[in-house]
């Protein structure tokens, strides 16, 4: 099942020739996301080629650099017709301001425009085989993080082992795959863990919107397939970071390390690196002891079962 990050926005609060204001797009299988709607967002979707099949946008919080993209969508969906409902999470307390948001041309969607309030330990989607929970972040405004967490799948399906026991080809290797035992013809019952192994784990996303080092992100992202965490900057500008409520580099990348991610993504780069990004992403590299990206809009990752 396809699980891929596009990264529509990686700039900090002020958007470069190169990088957009914040904005992160998720699919998963059929399911599409957004993580976060800075100005300009619906330009990077076209441009990247997303699409605009939405049916949920995830909020970190409501500075103008995540939300101001907003309005500008939503009219775009009521220009196309759109008539099913779009849901919008935002933190405690910010419901009235996404409201105001959505209303800023001085004319109302034509669809239902949902806003869910949501605030640390929230289950913010319950999907049958995934959930998105919210988690706390530290930052300038009521905040929070959202980790997509799959449920564990299925162990694998012996069937060289099933046949040597007696079991014929057929529905009876379902039922077992299933968790159920099965009776064969001559009364002999051949029970799941006979020939299914242990439940393989599923995947998970972190996502942290702006924020200083949490242990709720280290808990969140503990052996996450990816991390995308806040590092607005080189670690040598660490007061800076620590005053405005953002992380630096190597912030993310021991906040990575201590929840055993396996990528990090460095995202929301300060524009005072315009052209010299690679200096973060040694950074990172320098100090994460797993994969680090420092993605440029558009760029995609596929995220691939920890199994694959």
């Amino acid at each position: 099942m396809t699980l891929v990050v596009t990264f529509l926005g990686t700039s900090g609060a002020v958007p470069t020739g190169q990088r957009n204001t914040s904005s992160m797009f998720l699919r998963r299988d059929g399911d599409r996301f957004l993580f976060d709607c800075g100005e300009g967002t619906q330009r990077q979707m076209m441009r990247f080629g997303t699409g605009f099949s939405v049916d949920h946008i995830f909020l970190s919080h409501t500075h103008g650099d995540h939300v101001l993209g907003l309005p500008g969508l939503l009219q775009t969906w009521d220009f196309n017709e759109r008539d099913r409902a779009i849901a919008v999470h935002t933190p405690n307390g910010t419901r009235q301001l996404v409201r105001n948001l959505t209303t800023a041309t001085g004319a109302r969607p034509s669809y239902p425009v949902r806003i869910h309030e949501v605030g640390p330990g929230d289950t913010v989607l319950d999907a049958p085989d995934y959930e998105v929970r919210a988690f706390e972040t530290d930052h300038r405004a009521k905040s929070v993080g959202y980790a997509l967490v799959e449920d564990d799948r299925k162990g694998r399906f012996d069937r060289d082992r099933a046949e040597a026991l007696g079991v014929p080809v057929g529905p009876k290797f379902s039922t077992l795959h299933a968790g159920d035992p099965v009776e064969l013809d001559d009364g002999t019952v051949v029970r799941p863990e006979e020939v299914v192994g242990e439940p393989r784990p599923g995947r998970t996303v972190v996502y942290t919107g702006d924020t200083r080092p949490t242990e709720g992100t280290v808990d969140a992202a503990t052996d996450a397939d990816l991390l995308v965490h806040d590092a607005t900057f080189l670690n040598e500008r660490r007061d800076r970071a620590g005053e405005t409520g953002h992380s630096t580099v190597v912030e993310a990348a021991e906040i990575a390390n201590r929840a055993g991610a396996k990528r990090l993504a460095l995202t929301h780069i300060s524009s005072r690196y315009a052209g010299h990004e690679h200096d973060l992403e040694d950074e990172g590299r320098a100090h994460f002891d797993g994969e680090t990206i420092l993605p440029d809009d558009g760029d995609s990752v596929d995220v691939p079962y920890p199994d694959e």
